[in-house]
């Protein structure tokens, strides 16, 4: 067969175009060797991240708003991945206090933990191998952005400063805010109690569902900020209406979230190729259970209709993989890479499973295909990383 290029330029509505329903493909009952489960490995190293020079930096970045550099055949690729085996964990062990217990209560589903609070609204798992990808992917956006935690601007040493994380994960982004802020108070709330058991001072956690309506008081924060939260956001208009409704007056909302869509601009990716396949069932999957894989395309439009001025959108290429000639784009694609290989699995799992009413099994022996594509790197795929910033008017 031969394989013909797509273009994956292509709008949001050709990624959300009406095709049959997919079908999973036949049980294949032969016994699943060891390298085909994912979930019975380690989980990955976390990355560690030095900062690079302000060239390297502003290089990269413009890469990242235009056109990646392909690495070629003929270059010296000097590029080492020595740094992926350190750890960046480091950040926890500031000094600090204890966060608050929560009671940890979970759900285990084909192999894999969920969360229990709320069981059900978000797909993705929530044990350690997945911690360690959300570290991962926290490394790979700080990178792509030239080392910015965040874009919007908020108060310098002010000792009443309140930033809000949704969705707020392992709470990485949390701690490192609070060693840059110490005077900001910084709260992060998910559904999940994962974060660490020390943190800065000026740093908690809660568990809670930003779903439903916030327990803060209005006008409150002066800043709230998101990240990643594409898949597991359903009603992006209730949550921008709280947002809205709890940032103080002239304060700042940073939502950074990816187009889960493997583009491409030179053709190397094919309409055959299981990488693309796999995209397409799990944006059914999760079109499923309510949860747009491709909301990041319509987020800027969405902030604007909730009332929010000066809004900014800044749009990177993030890629899969270490094709990119860029030194600094080629660590960022490795660290892509890894993210998405090794969450092949705890991605598409609750997708599949619950969406489309795949097997554990058609699942698992899936999966090698797809591992097989995606570690072709003569296809130069990448996903888009858009960086929303507004702000609330003052009147």
């Amino acid at each position: 067969m031969s394989r013909s290029p797509i273009n994956m330029a292509a709008s949001f509505s050709a990624h959300q175009s009406a095709r049959s329903h997919p079908s999973p493909p036949p049980l294949d009952r032969r016994p699943l060797p060891n390298d085909m489960r994912r979930n019975d490995h380690s989980a990955p190293p976390t990355p560690h991240y030095d900062q690079p020079t302000a060239a390297q930096q502003s290089e990269a970045f413009q890469q990242a708003l235009n056109t990646i550099e392909v690495q070629g055949s003929s270059d010296d690729d000097t590029y080492s991945d020595s740094g992926y085996e350190e750890s960046i964990n480091s950040a926890f062990l500031s000094t600090s206090t204890s966060m608050t217990s929560s009671v940890r209560h979970w759900d285990f589903e084909n192999g894999r933990r969920y969360h229990a609070y709320r069981q059900g609204h978000y797909l993705l798992p929530n044990d350690d191998a997945e911690q360690e990808r959300e570290d991962i992917k926290h490394a790979t956006v700080l990178t792509v952005c030239g080392g910015k935690l965040h874009f919007a601007p908020i108060p310098e040493n002010a000792p009443d400063t309140r930033i809000l994380d949704l969705g707020t994960g392992t709470g990485i982004w949390c701690v490192e805010m609070g060693d840059q802020y110490p005077s900001a108070q910084i709260t992060g709330v998910d559904l999940s109690p994962i974060q660490p058991d020390w943190v800065p001072p000026n740093v908690s956690f809660m568990v809670d569902d930003i779903a439903s309506e916030w327990l803060y008081p209005e006008n409150h924060f002066d800043m709230v900020h998101a990240r990643h939260m594409g898949v597991a956001i359903k009603d992006w208009d209730h949550v921008l209406a709280s947002t809205y409704t709890h940032l103080k007056p002239g304060a700042w909302l940073e939502f950074c979230e990816f187009d889960y869509w493997p583009s491409c601009d030179d053709g190397t990716m094919t309409a055959d190729n299981l990488h693309y396949k796999w995209h397409v069932l799990v944006t059914e999957g999760m079109k499923k259970a309510g949860v747009d894989l491709h909301a990041a395309l319509l987020l800027k439009d969405r902030v604007t209709r909730a009332g929010f001025h000066n809004v900014t959108e800044r749009i990177m290429k993030v890629p899969l993989g270490h094709w990119p000639k860029n030194p600094l784009l080629k660590k960022v694609g490795s660290y892509m890479h890894a993210v998405l290989y090794d969450g092949l699995q705890g991605i598409c799992m609750g997708p599949l499973t619950r969406g489309l009413g795949w097997s554990r099994d058609q699942v698992e022996l899936y999966l090698p295909g797809v591992r097989r594509d995606l570690n072709d790197m003569s296809v130069h795929t990448y996903y888009s990383l858009h960086v929303i910033t507004a702000q609330k008017p003052y009147y």
